[in-house]
């Protein structure tokens, strides 16, 4: 550890008993218990309203979260002598939700549910308002065809390039279609009460920002795939499988809310089941087992169903894949990035299949 990073930790009422470091970080041992030293890498105006946030969950009785603490003189940020910003957070003894393990998915969307009943009334100021999802897709559209142009007037073109523009067509259909479904729902509506209402959302709800304490037991799927418990409630494009939300312990913290906004608050699920759903080549049991476990605890609306399902009939993998190239070094394209242009047409199918079969969506 810097000699600097310790002098940041002096001006603390903590005594530090030991440091490692972590994935962009430093876990600190201390009486007081395990804390994390991070790095201020977003604003720093931000950080305010995050800490009225942790406070806020805390009152609610969600303290199960990575609060920022304050040094000796009651800031939130303290300074090292080069000059670069600091926080120390609450942290816990514990490691990531494992993707590959179902049990946990399916309890990190129970957490995520949870969660999300305590926010459903959000802080009076501090927290920023989530664009409109058309705006969102008119400009994603833009993009995709601001791409093939520029590739179209490439030469030579790589392997990347003819992949992308022989599959374009397909994978922009499905844009084109999420735009023309998302006119002809009820998104307006929702989007305007969930403004109106203050409702928040984490913001980047994944495996990484999910930590499973130690100690806890994993609940146990059944046979069938659910895991035991009550029926629950969906509007009517859902078509499920009948998994049911178990009601044993699982300690959950939930961490990193830095992104966090007043929005849909089901964008959070509809996330984290995408990122769960692309790691397990869209699974369909899983996916409606994870949706199930939420829905056990807050249940989903009609609007907010139709919501989740649109998002998934957007291309979001294709055209991140994208931008991320057109803002690249283009002379070098990496084989991990053909990869996943690939692994992302190649989905399209599966994910069309779980669309259908729990949503009933047909192209």
């Amino acid at each position: 550890m810097q000699e600097y990073e310790l002098n940041v930790l002096d001006q603390y009422n903590i005594d530090v008993t030991g440091t490692r470091k972590t994935r962009g970080a430093i876990l600190c041992d201390t009486r007081q218990g395990l804390l994390l030293l991070r790095e201020v890498t977003s604003s720093e105006k931000r950080i305010p309203a995050l800490c009225n946030l942790y406070g806020y969950l805390k009152e609610q009785g969600y303290e199960w979260t990575d609060e920022i603490l304050p040094n000796k003189n009651g800031e939130y940020v303290s300074a090292a002598e080069d000059g670069n910003k600091y926080i120390l957070k609450q942290w816990y003894q514990g490691r990531e939700c494992d993707i590959r393990k179902p049990a946990e998915l399916l309890a990190a969307s129970g957490n995520l549910a949870k969660l999300h009943t305590v926010m459903s009334r959000g802080l009076e100021e501090g927290a920023p308002a989530g664009t409109h999802l058309g705006e969102e897709y008119i400009r994603h559209n833009r993009e995709l065809k601001k791409v093939r142009r520029f590739m179209r007037g490439l030469s030579p073109k790589g392997e990347f390039e003819f992949a992308f523009l022989k599959y374009f067509d397909q994978m922009y259909q499905w844009a084109d279609l999420a735009l023309e479904e998302l006119e002809h729902s009820d998104y307006d509506a929702l989007y305007r009460d969930s403004i109106e209402q203050r409702c928040m959302t984490h913001g980047e709800y994944n495996y990484h920002n999910i930590l499973i304490l130690s100690g806890t037991a994993v609940p146990v799927e059944t046979a069938q795939g659910g895991i035991t418990g009550r029926s629950v409630s969906r509007g009517p494009d859902y078509k499920g499988h009948g998994g049911h939300m178990n009601r044993e312990p699982l300690r959950i913290a939930t961490t990193n809310f830095d992104k966090f906004k007043i929005d849909i608050q089901v964008e959070d699920l509809y996330y984290f089941l995408r990122k769960v759903m692309e790691k397990h080549g869209w699974k369909e049991r899983l996916g409606d087992n994870m949706l199930n476990a939420y829905s056990a605890i807050r249940p989903l609306s009609s609007g907010e169903t139709e919501y989740i399902k649109n998002r998934l009939i957007y291309p979001e993998k294709f055209w991140k894949i994208a931008d991320s190239y057109y803002h690249s070094n283009k002379a070098w394209i990496s084989v991990k990035s053909i990869e996943k242009l690939n692994v992302a047409i190649r989905q399209t199918e599966e994910k069309k299949r779980f669309l259908e079969n729990i949503f009933s969506f047909h192209l």
